[in-house]
């Protein structure tokens, strides 16, 4: 199975996978860091986890 890179949907390349470029790699790294994307969960408390620490 031939699958493409998420985000442009161009053919994958080995030493980026599972993207095709680190333009691709880097932009997907700075839609994590802008909150673009999100893990499923409760919200967290921020006081909860300060006493963790």
């Amino acid at each position: 199975m031939n699958r493409s890179c998420p985000i442009c949907r161009k053919p994958r390349v080995e030493e980026f996978t599972p993207f095709c470029s680190a333009r691709c790699r880097d932009r997907d790294l700075a839609r994590w860091f802008n909150d673009d994307y999100a893990v499923p969960g409760p919200p967290a408390d921020p006081e909860e986890i300060a006493r963790e620490d």
